[in-house]
């Protein structure tokens, strides 16, 4: 399961198993511990707030599908867990689901001189984000965003 595009293939699979329940994939990874290999997936509802027990639905449908689909001829194991409070923020889904909110930005390339920025969300269109920062309202490309997390 090292090759790449099955992988590619696997993640999107899963979006839309998960997708179809009602949930969100964040994000997954994969590696081996041993001989086994180990699924990571980051799992949330759309507008956050995922329990143990959805947690716990969604691991068990998971591997269902996966020995299902036959992709369990090596030994592996599946973890799925709560992307956490403090989850990176990449797409505009994320940075609606955190307007009003606290975030910090950092960016590719500086706006206005700065390759941090603060700010409070105001809101998310189509190729950025208008926040509120100490200086005052700053739109802030999606392009570039190297990557975003809520300030708790």
């Amino acid at each position: 399961m090292e090759n790449k595009e099955l992988l590619a293939g696997l993640e999107e699979l899963l979006k839309n198993f998960l997708s179809a329940r009602g949930y969100e994939l964040v994000e997954m990874s994969s590696g081996y511990q041993g001989q086994d290999l180990v699924l990571r997936l980051a799992v949330d509802k759309p507008d956050g707030g995922i329990t143990v027990g959805e947690l716990g639905k969604a691991n068990r449908g998971i591997r269902e599908l996966l020995e299902e689909k036959g992709l369990t001829g090596e030994s592996f194991t599946v973890e799925v867990n709560s992307p956490g409070l403090d989850r990176p923020l990449k797409s505009k889904a994320d940075f609606r689901r955190c307007a009003g909110r606290q975030v910090k930005f950092f960016l590719i390339q500086p706006i206005n001189g700065k390759i941090e920025i603060d700010g409070v969300i105001l809101g998310v269109t189509e190729d950025g984000v208008q926040a509120k920062t100490s200086a005052g309202d700053c739109f802030i490309p999606l392009s570039r965003i190297n990557k975003a997390k809520q300030i708790l």
